[in-house]
């Protein structure tokens, strides 16, 4: 018989063995602790491939001995899901991992919801969807909804490190030497996709011709050639691929496009176009922002160019938002602006919704959506009128502080602080 994947192998049996996660299954946190309690709920797990939503149902499973099974929402039909439904009537709870539950259509989803809301199915939804836009609500509502993380590059590593230290699952049996940048490379180099790791890892193995004293024997280039990515370590630690994209923002940041397009380049040798993305996208935002407030959606645009063309071609849409987010002027006052609120917030310091602004049914107001004494700006010719809405014990806070180094933000600039005079 044929062996099993190492990455099917690996599967943890126990939350203990969940590589990351450590929001969900750590010492303390909400799932570990629905395990420990032996009260379990039906979730939907969300989050990029390969970080663990299988790994996760599966551990939940080991954990509490239940029996678990696992459907797909669009390769199994009704039949399959009557089978599962029949076992929980004699077991008393089934376990049910359901894959691409945002697939579910309305006839199995209408047999499960009984069986749901009863609880003789746990059902555990993994999708790599936002489950808030995808999700049928009849579903999502009997659902808790947990977020999944992409790895770290260390937690990745140790879960390495445990498959080729396990001889009964993993790789333990055979004798073999991994160079620490090779390690180091498997670790990092699939972006927090733990399942894809394994998989470059295990082919490495067994490709790999032993030495004459049947030692097998892996090195950075056999990494690369396996998980099919250059390598940019840069140090033994492994912090040079964030080195990297630390100085391709710094680089956009201070408007230098030279050595923005010489830190993508480097990223686009990695093939490492999820980081890249992000990173465009915050710095539209974060650094760019309402200096230029279009730059953002023309960089989500280039984006999703670059997703859907690939590489090589990739690399053009992607230099012209480099290009254009480099050349723009900066502005980081909204986040600067949110920030203050969220640090006000932090610290306790609020205070009560003022009563003109309150619900309308508040004390029998009668106006449908005003609350007493609530002044309605579209009733003013300028749209607006000067009336407190910031609690009475925070009412004089601006948390905004306009930045002129565009013309988009210099006219928001001239509109706050007429509006500010005002008050």
């Amino acid at each position: 018989m044929q062996q099993k994947p190492l990455a099917f192998r690996m599967r943890p049996r126990t939350i203990d063995e969940v590589a990351g996660q450590r929001h969900l299954v750590g010492e303390g946190k909400i799932i570990a602790r629905m395990v420990k309690a032996k009260q379990l709920t039906s979730m939907i797990l969300y989050g990029p491939p390969g970080i663990g939503k299988t790994s996760i149902a599966s551990a939940i499973a080991g954990s509490t001995k239940y029996a678990f099974r696992t459907l797909n929402a669009v390769t199994n039909n009704k039949k399959d899901m009557e089978i599962v439904a029949a076992e929980a009537k004699m077991s008393g709870k089934v376990i049910l991992l359901l894959d691409e539950v945002h697939r579910l259509d309305k006839a199995k989803q209408d047999f499960l919801l009984p069986y749901l809301e009863n609880g003789m199915i746990v059902l555990i939804g993994a999708t790599t969807s936002n489950p808030y836009h995808a999700i049928n609500p009849a579903i999502r509502s009997r659902c808790q909804i947990f977020e999944l993380k992409p790895l770290s590059p260390d937690e990745v590593k140790q879960a390495l490190l445990r498959s080729i230290g396990d001889e009964e699952r993993g790789l333990g049996g055979l004798k073999m030497e991994i160079s620490e940048e090779a390690l180091q490379h498997f670790a990092q180099g699939s972006n927090g996709d733990v399942r894809s790791s394994l998989n470059a890892l295990e082919l490495a193995v067994l490709s790999t011709d032993q030495d004459e004293n049947g030692i097998i024997h892996i090195d950075v280039e056999t990494a690369e050639e396996c998980l099919q990515k250059k390598s940019l370590v840069a140090d033994k630690d492994g912090d040079g691929h964030y080195d990297v994209l630390s100085a391709f923002q710094k680089s956009i940041r201070g408007s230098d496009v030279d050595a923005a397009l010489h830190y993508l380049g480097r990223l686009i040798e990695a093939g490492d176009l999820p980081s890249i993305s992000r990173r465009l996208i915050v710095i539209a935002y974060e650094d760019i922002g309402l200096a230029n407030p279009q730059a953002g959606a023309r960089t989500l645009a280039a984006i999703e160019t670059a997703e859907r063309i690939g590489f090589p071609e990739a690399r053009i849409p992607l230099a012209n938002a480099v290009i254009e987010l480099c050349l723009s002027p900066k502005s980081n006052s909204a986040v600067l602006a949110i920030q203050a609120a969220l640090d006000d917030i932090q610290k306790g310091i609020v205070g009560e919704v003022p009563d003109h602004l309150k619900d309308a049914h508040y004390k029998g107001a009668k106006e449908l959506g005003r609350g007493i004494d609530y002044k309605y700006p579209h009733d003013y010719e300028n749209g607006w009128v000067p009336q407190q809405y910031l609690p009475n014990r925070i009412k004089n806070k601006k948390y905004y502080q306009p930045k002129k180094t565009g013309k988009f933000e210099q006219a928001l600039a001239t509109v706050y602080e007429k509006i500010t005079r005002s008050k």
